[in-house]
């Protein structure tokens, strides 16, 4: 995993946000970019160079799943890692996730290990 990629994280909860921050440091993955929507995040995706999006599935009013489709019908940002997180492991949700073409899944609550995981399982892919 080369801890030096650039990684967004996206969720309109800040705490949560923070949280996600301070789980990827433990980690020794200092390089992270916040955007608090997905109108946001794609934004700053365009703009920039990011190794990885981790991204809250329940925002509005694009959500993290939108952002998903979003980024995957973009030539440019189409082959980036996606981990997508959510509150809810309702099977149509991971079906759902999958055929957009999710990277990876985390249920909450998780810790920096299960992150460390679904990150390094994605990195190998890429």
């Amino acid at each position: 995993m080369d801890k030096r990629m650039s990684v967004l994280i996206v969720d309109d909860y800040k705490t949560m946000l923070r949280i996600i921050r301070n789980l990827l440091k433990q980690l020794d993955i200092e390089n992270v970019e916040e955007a608090s929507d997905g109108e946001e995040a794609l934004s700053k995706l365009r703009a920039g160079n990011f190794g990885l999006v981790i991204s809250d599935w329940n925002m509005a009013p694009m959500t993290g799943l939108d952002l998903l489709k979003e980024v995957r019908a973009d030539p440019r940002l189409k082959h980036t890692p996606f981990i997508m997180i959510t509150a809810e492991s309702k099977t149509e949700n991971v079906v759902a996730a999958k055929q957009a073409g999710v990277s990876n899944y985390i249920v909450k609550p998780f810790n920096a290990e299960t992150l460390r995981e679904k990150i390094e399982k994605v990195m190998v892919h890429a």
